[in-house]
């Protein structure tokens, strides 16, 4: 497994850094994003949305659990888990018609979906680093290793 750390100091340079992994994904994958609240999880989120092209709002999916994106013929989904009571809830919400070859899902709080979340290609934990965010950032598959190296 391959990981790298970020030390990221503003919103725009997560923002920024969300525009790189747009372009290092290659238009799929399955990215967890770890960390408590406030740590810049939907932020990096946006800029990665905003790296692909999308120029419309980009709110956090807490009360929807999922929002979906098509940008540029690509399909983007973004879930939040963080008030899932109980992972069954993802198979009534038809959580497997979203992970396919062509789709890119950026899933915050995955711990939440216990098994029932398909495994990532990259994962993202972020922390509290007084105003700034630490990142680290870690491979976990062949694609993984693929966005890793395009974030160098």
């Amino acid at each position: 497994m391959t990981t790298c750390s970020q030390h990221i100091e503003s919103d725009q340079a997560m923002q920024a850094l969300g525009a790189k992994l747009a372009k290092a994904c290659q238009s799929h994958g399955v990215i967890y994003l770890k960390g408590e609240l406030g740590t810049g999880k939907t932020t990096l989120v946006r800029g990665l949305l905003r790296g692909l092209g999308h120029e419309g709002a980009v709110k956090s999916p807490t009360f929807s659990l999922v929002e979906p994106y098509t940008v540029n013929g690509v399909h983007i989904y973004h879930f939040d888990l963080y008030r899932l009571s109980d992972p069954e809830e993802l198979e009534f919400m038809g959580l497997r018609d979203y992970f396919s070859a062509e789709s890119l899902c950026l899933i915050e709080w995955p711990q939440q979906g216990g098994d029932r979340v398909p495994p990532a290609d990259v994962l993202i934990e972020l922390e509290h680093a007084g105003s700034a965010r630490d990142l680290q950032i870690s491979a976990l598959s062949p694609h993984g290793e693929v966005i890793l190296a395009g974030l160098k």
